[in-house]
Formats: structure tokens, C-alpha cells, sequence
């Protein structure tokens, strides 16, 4: 047959992505017109790939889309990085756009924080000023080792006395109830400071009013005990305070009415030591699991007189008023001992009192009315010298002598008198 008779097919089956034979394509094709043989799309081929279309400015986004965290990174290696930068800078990570404030504002930053172990303490201290009286805080960063001014404290804590003192969840500070400048009497009045947003904020009130109580917190509980109510007589009324539900309850009374100047936590019992209606001593324990307070006579409230901390299950109190050398309770022969001393005591003088002890990275950490912060790694063994270390101030600068003479002059007057230390976390 002759091949230049035949026409050619309108439809290429070898190049056409249309899987048919070629009865069918002949078929086909006189019912298909001579300018639509196929139906293949006109594609044009390219050995380069297509360019993506530029994204839209962060300016120009108006439909509801967010901007990324950090340009050119998901969010989520955004955060892994932001969540690095020193607890020291985050003030300034808030200035940079909305979404970073949001985001340092929020619960999930600082729990992501905590989790990984990146989470940084810092000391918070309530002092009064030794001129005007009025209430001031400030906090320590150990990582600097300077004291830093925090803007005031709500107004009705500025002059007030007698006032509790707690951290709940590790980065909410609570003050609890004291005596009303304004009023005179007790309050029922409760604010709490977040450090993850930096900001004060209301709390439900007490169901009594009370001032010069103890306050301690328990499986994440506040508990306030005894006390005064204003009116002259002591209170042996004992509430808790359940963040989950955000409300106070009551629970069992105390054995007797007192004024609390000691209290501390140990064994999942809270010790308090105070003084009675008669202005005797008395001492008193609670164990929540029990919902009980019974009268404690053991060799651990016996020689308990000084402020104190619990670290790794061992209670420890100050030894001397400088806080200089320490001493722990021994359950086995009920009685305290001294447990480490670092040989540099600052004397007597009201600025060189230790007025409190807390724990802070693993260390015991001796807070003076003048500021001086000693951290002390009770691990290490008794007379180490290698245990203390200077946080803040000058507190093993001066030797004995020197702090003598130094109150002689009049140079060891109070200026200001710590009220509260606590530690918080973010």
C-alpha cells in the first residue's frame, strides 16, 4: 500500500497522555474538530522550576495571618530559641511587637522554661525602709550579684505590718491579709505577683481578717494560721487556700490561740512556734493528711529560735545572729547541731542580722537587714571554706574587728529591715 495516501493521525498516542488505540482515535476524530484534535493541556516544558510567589510583607498581611516569630523560622524553632535568652532580658523581648509580648505574657513560655530546665531564680526581698517606714522590694539576679528596685508594691501594702508572705507554683508571689494603714484594724485583703507577667493581681479574700499569723504552702496550698484579728485577742482559726478552685476554706483550729514569730515546713508537717495568750511559748504542729494540729514537745522546737530553710529534707536555722554559722536537725538524736561555719562573722549589729534563710539552687542562702547575701553549699562539710560564696554585698568583707568599730562609730545602724525573702521562678 502506498503511505503517502494515508493521512496522518489527528492524534499522537505516543506523545498524548490520553491512554486509547487507535480505532478509537480514528473514531474519534471525525467527530472532533481539525482545531481541537487534542485535548492534552499546553504545557510548556522546563528544565528550571517555578518560582514560588513572593509572600506578602508583614505590613501588607491583613487578612487574620500572623507574622512569624523570627523571620525565615517556624514558630516552633522561634520559640526553642527565644525561650534561651536570660530571664534578665525578657523586658526587652515584650518591646519588640505584640506577638512576643503575648507570648512572654502566657503561661506556655515560661512552662516550656520549667520543663526543659532552663527556668532561672531569682530572690525577692520585702524590706522596710528605716527612715519613712514604708514598704519596698526588691530583687536579686545571683547570676549578676546586684540588688535591682522593683516598682512599688500595691497601695495598701505600702505601709502595712504584719502581713504573711508566700510563692505559689514557684512564680506567684501572695501577700496575705496585715494591718490596714488606713483603718487600723486587720485585713482580709490577698494580691499575689506573677513573675511571668510581671504584674500585681487581686486575689478572694481571707475569711477573717488577721495580722502576725503564720503562712506556709503545702502540695501547692496556702495555709494561714493563728494570729491576731485586731481586736485584742488571738485567733486559733486556720484556712487554706486551693488555687486550682481559687477559693478559702477553713480547717481544723488550732490547739490553742497564738502569735506565730517561726514556722516551717518539715516532714510533710507545718511546725509553728509562737507565743500564747499569756505570753508563754508554745509549739504546734499540722499535718494536712490528718486535718489535726497537736502540741509538739520534741528537741526540734525546743532549740528552735532563729529564722530557718528546708534542703533536701533537713531543716536548718541560723546559729549565731549574723547567720554565719549554721546548725541542722538531727531526727535520730533529736537535738540540733552545727552543721558548717565560715569562720568570718560580721558582730552584732542590727544591719549584720541574718533575717532569713532560704534555698536557692541547691544552696542555703543567708539574707542581711544591710542586703548581704552568703550562699553556702551545705554538702560540702563543716568547716569548708570553699562552701560560701558573696552573692550580694560585702558580706565577708570585713573581719570581726572591723564590724566592731564600725558599730562603735554608729556606721551599723539599721537602714532598712528585710521582712520577707522568697524565691521565685521564670
Amino acid at each position: 500500500m502506498d503511505t503517502r495516501n494515508r493521512t496522518a493521525p489527528l492524534v499522537d498516542t505516543s506523545s498524548c497522555l490520553c491512554r486509547v488505540d487507535r480505532s478509537s482515535a480514528a473514531a474519534a476524530a471525525r467527530r472532533i474538530p481539525v482545531s481541537k484534535a487534542c485535548v492534552q493541556p499546553s504545557l510548556r516544558a522546563s528544565i528550571h522550576p517555578l518560582k514560588p510567589k513572593a509572600s506578602p510583607r508583614p505590613a501588607d498581611r491583613s487578612g487574620g495571618g500572623q507574622c512569624p516569630l523570627l523571620p525565615g523560622l517556624p514558630d516552633d524553632l522561634a520559640i526553642a530559641c527565644l525561650i534561651r535568652v536570660p530571664r534578665a532580658d525578657h523586658c526587652k523581648l515584650r518591646l519588640v511587637c505584640r506577638r512576643w509580648c503575648r507570648l512572654l505574657a502566657g503561661n506556655y513560655f515560661y512552662g516550656l522554661r520549667r520543663r526543659l530546665g532552663l527556668a532561672e531564680q531569682w530572690l525577692y526581698a520585702m524590706k522596710r525602709d528605716g527612715k519613712d517606714g514604708r514598704v519596698s522590694w526588691d530583687v536579686l539576679d545571683p547570676s549578676r550579684g546586684a540588688w535591682r528596685a522593683l516598682p512599688p508594691v500595691p497601695r495598701e501594702y505600702a505601709d502595712a505590718d504584719g502581713f504573711g508572705c508566700a510563692v505559689l507554683g514557684g512564680c506567684h508571689l501572695y501577700l496575705v491579709g496585715g494591718t490596714d494603714p488606713r483603718r487600723g484594724g486587720a485585713m482580709r485583703r490577698v494580691v499575689f505577683y506573677s513573675a511571668r507577667s510581671n504584674r500585681w493581681h487581686r486575689a478572694p479574700d481571707m475569711l477573717r481578717r488577721r495580722q502576725c499569723f503564720g503562712a506556709c504552702v503545702m502540695g501547692n496550698r496556702l495555709y494561714v494560721a493563728g494570729g491576731e484579728s485586731g481586736g485584742g485577742g488571738g485567733l486559733r482559726s486556720a484556712e487554706v487556700f486551693d488555687p486550682a478552685k481559687n477559693r478559702w476554706s477553713f480547717v481544723a483550729e488550732m490547739a490553742a490561740a497564738m502569735v506565730p514569730f517561726v514556722s516551717a515546713v518539715h516532714g510533710g508537717r507545718w511546725y509553728v512556734k509562737g507565743l500564747g495568750a499569756q505570753q508563754e511559748v508554745l509549739s504546734q504542729a499540722y499535718s494536712p493528711e490528718t486535718d489535726s494540729w497537736s502540741v509538739v514537745l520534741d528537741g526540734m522546737v525546743t532549740g528552735w529560735r532563729s529564722p530557718s530553710a528546708c534542703l533536701d529534707g533537713r531543716i536548718y536555722a541560723a546559729d549565731c545572729k549574723d547567720g554565719c554559722r549554721l546548725r541542722a536537725y538531727d531526727e535520730a538524736a533529736d537535738a540540733w547541731t552545727t552543721c558548717v561555719d565560715s569562720k568570718q562573722h560580721q558582730g552584732s549589729s542590727q544591719a549584720a542580722e541574718a533575717a532569713a534563710i532560704v534555698a536557692l539552687h541547691g544552696r542555703l542562702c543567708v539574707v542581711r537587714n544591710d542586703r548581704s547575701v552568703s550562699a553556702v553549699d551545705v554538702t560540702a562539710g563543716e568547716g569548708n571554706q570553699q562552701s560560701w560564696e558573696t552573692l550580694a554585698g560585702k558580706a565577708h568583707a570585713k573581719s570581726f574587728v572591723t564590724g566592731l568599730l564600725s558599730n562603735l562609730a554608729g556606721r551599723g545602724r539599721v537602714k532598712n529591715h528585710i521582712l520577707h525573702c522568697q524565691v521565685l521562678e521564670a
